[in-house]
């Protein structure tokens, strides 16, 4: 979608990740975003207004009380006349004050008194993140509306740390911007429906330390769970092994095997529609080792055998949902490939994406789809991962819509 005729407050936290707002000014400036900054005075002690003020092309707003700006109430105006307010970081602190309803600087002031939509992405240290504190301030800033991007796994500032709490890096920031606006109208579309999602890959173990496993980071399957639970819909997320958090308002099951995931879809059953996101091995060693496996000096063999067919099982399941959709990603002869799996494999629906490492589809930000049908193939054009769910979920909608009771 595009973001030219956007105008978006961007509210810069104080940690360290304020250092990645930079970028994040920029990528939005280059789709042609106007960009306003705030920034508390935390976050003044990272990066300069003067810095923020140059990328973003006007100065960088960071006082209530600036005689300047506030003659004609200037912190209403900056909540007002905006189209989203973006916070990058979103710590530990300004949720807390955003969850209270606190206004003692600039731009708590501002986002409380916006109406505008509101988009944190959460950036703090790994125990901040999941202090109850915290994931009680962020229950109730969704409860309040406010969506979210991130935080992901990874290497923290502070030596030695690692786990949930890094900021989204700033091309997920954009594509959430990007959902977000794709999404806004729909709100409600799949209010009273049940809608079941698989993602990520799984892993098949070969012995105590090694598996079977594939590149999917589940960003697509995670995507659609979130854009159909912002519809309004009852989401049940299956997603197996993934380095990113889950999505909010959405009851996630954990797992790592195909079995696992089969036995997890059949028991979330009954649902009005099935999207089989996930990357499933279709192999799995037919025993297990119990032990490490070592190196020999002449060649090693493990004989394989086929996992359940998620996507085929539940298509013709006797709690079948209304509507089945699978993914397929594929190397080569994309669309040969998915109209024979259509076909094979009893759905509805067959979402078929190139995955060759040229493309960065997995793993990466953006997916060109083909919506594989009975009725033929709709081409879509390059989409941040969150505006092809939006698509995806806005034609779930008019098709159950259109459907018989």
């Amino acid at each position: 979608m595009a973001l030219e005729t956007k105008r978006i407050l961007l509210v810069i936290g104080g940690g360290i990740a304020a250092y990645k707002s930079l970028e994040l000014i920029r990528r939005l400036k280059d789709r042609g975003v106007k960009v306003r900054v705030v920034m508390t005075r935390a976050a003044q002690e990272f990066i300069t207004p003067l810095a923020a003020g140059a990328i973003a092309g006007e100065r960088a707003y960071t006082d209530l009380f600036d005689a300047s700006t506030e003659f004609d109430v200037g912190h209403i105006r900056l909540a007002r006349d905006t189209d989203l307010v973006l916070v990058a970081p979103a710590t530990a602190d300004l949720m807390a004050k955003m969850a209270g309803g606190h206004a003692d600087d600039l731009a708590s002031t501002a986002l409380l008194a916006t109406d505008k939509p509101v988009l944190l992405a959460p950036a703090m240290n790994p125990q901040m993140w999941s202090h109850p504190a915290t994931q009680r301030n962020l229950a109730q800033l969704v409860a309040d509306g406010a969506h979210t991007v991130g935080p992901n796994e990874g290497e923290m500032a502070e030596r030695g740390e690692r786990g949930f709490g890094r900021m989204a890096e700033p091309d997920q920031i954009v594509s959430a911007v990007e959902g977000l606006f794709v999404g806004l109208p729909q709100a409600k579309l799949l209010k009273g429906r049940r809608v079941l999602v698989t993602s990520g890959p799984t892993r098949e173990p070969i012995d105590p330390v090694r598996y079977i496993s594939n590149h999917s980071s589940g960003r697509q399957g995670h995507a659609l769970a979130q854009a159909a639970a912002a519809a309004g819909a009852d989401v049940v997320l299956i997603s197996g092994p993934v380095d990113i958090a889950d999505p909010r308002g959405v009851k996630t099951l954990h797992v790592e095997s195909a079995r696992e995931m089969l036995n997890a879809a059949e028991q979330s059953l009954p649902v009005d529609v099935a999207i089989f996101a996930a990357a499933v091995a279709d192999w799995r060693v037919a025993e297990q080792a119990k032990e490490k496996l070592k190196k020999t000096n002449g060649k090693s063999s493990i004989d394989l055998v086929e996992n359940p067919d998620i996507l085929a099982t539940i298509a013709r399941h006797k709690q079948r949902p209304r509507l089945v959709i699978g993914f397929a990603a594929e190397t080569e002869k994309l669309l040969d490939n998915a109209r024979a799996k259509l076909k094979s494999k009893g759905c509805d629906w067959i979402v078929a994406n190139d995955v060759s490492p040229e493309t960065g589809v997995f793993g990466g930000a953006r997916n060109t789809v083909h919506l594989v049908t009975a009725n033929g193939v709709e081409d879509w054009p390059l989409l941040s991962k969150e505006a092809v769910a939006s698509g995806l979920v806005q034609k779930i909608a008019d098709t159950l819509n259109g459907m018989p009771a």
